[in-house]
């Protein structure tokens, strides 16, 4: 099988237990090269995960001719940098979400990776989960009507010094994790947001710590969300949900965002009840073989520009209703 030589850019904790694992799984992924802010920790991402090479820089990195498609799990404040430096020098890109800041970051990365003829794909590893398709798929077939409200959240544990913590880096439950709920959500209702309402509990550091949120569609479907970095400080504690409400029925859900393995929901359509068992891979294999096909056979990105672009452009709304910004 002919592989994808891959650059990972950074040795965050989510290329640690999540991508770089993932990329082990993915048959048209070849471990290429790792680069750190230091060369030392590179080194021992290398000897560990088995990657060819290892760079103390970035720049080194992106100037390997041999690398076509690079990942960056870089803080969020600086993906807006190294994404369009990469694109610049012709490296397909998978960035870790939340792409960027606001529509503009987002709107020049889309474009600069026009303009250099590569991909640039928003790395949310549950969106390739089938068991994301088997909701998508029973919400379209109509089996619990015409969707009017969704509702769902992601809570986790608060922590004693991250960079969630800092507003300087994009730290703040909205960016960590806001973004899945309202990628669920627009997953789910095609349409439009029309009014969006949102309040959030703001530490001193300036981040929002908890942060809820309402939004009204142009077809008339609603939905509301909750996030939070709130529970048990370093307990790894974290709370789930996902509900769909139908003219016909409902869909429940406690299944954890990016969960893998055997995953279940139930149907609810008058006094019957069905349940949907779903075998989910490793959600970041999927992503990665997605963006290696698409330089491979040119496959299209699963998540699109259109809608990471919608997306954005929700948080943004979400964003200045809570003035994270001011």
């Amino acid at each position: 099988m002919e592989k994808v030589k891959w650059g990972v850019l950074g040795t965050a904790n989510v290329a640690r237990w999540g991508t770089i694992p993932g990329m082990q799984l993915a048959p048209s992924c070849e471990l290429y090269a790792i680069a750190g802010r230091s060369l030392q920790k590179a080194e021992s991402y290398k000897e560990q995960f088995g990657f060819t090479k290892a760079y103390g820089s970035y720049d080194e990195l992106l100037d390997d001719p041999e690398v076509s498609c690079v990942y960056i799990p870089l803080p969020n404040d600086i993906h807006v940098k190294w994404v369009t430096e990469a694109l610049k020098k012709k490296r397909n890109v998978l960035c870790e979400k939340p792409l960027a800041l606001n529509t503009d970051e987002a709107e020049l990365m889309y474009k600069t990776a026009e303009e250099n003829g590569v991909i640039l794909m928003e790395a949310y590893a549950y969106l390739h989960s089938p068991y994301i398709e088997s909701l998508k798929a029973d919400v379209r077939s109509g089996i619990i009507g015409d969707v009017d409200y969704i509702d769902t959240a992601f809570v986790t544990q608060g922590y004693k010094e991250d960079f969630r913590l800092h507003k300087e880096l994009g730290g703040g439950a909205m960016y960590d994790l806001g973004c899945y709920c309202t990628t669920m959500i627009l997953s789910l209702i095609d349409s439009e947001p029309e009014y969006v309402g949102a309040a959030a509990e703001f530490s001193d550091k300036g981040v929002d710590m908890s942060t809820s949120s309402i939004i009204r569609f142009a077809n008339g479907a609603r939905a509301s969300f909750q996030v939070g970095m709130i529970l048990g400080e370093d307990s790894n504690s974290r709370y789930d949900r996902l509900f769909i409400h139908g003219s016909k029925g409902s869909i429940r859900s406690d299944v954890e965002y990016n969960q893998a393995g055997e995953v279940s929901y139930k149907i609810y359509v008058g006094d019957t009840v069905t349940e949907r068992m779903v075998e989910v891979p490793h959600n970041y294999s999927l992503e990665i073989e997605n963006l290696s096909r698409c330089v491979l056979n040119n496959e299209t990105p699963h998540v699109s520009a259109e809608f990471s672009l919608k997306n954005i452009k929700l948080m943004d709304r979400i964003l200045s209703k809570i003035g994270f910004w001011n």
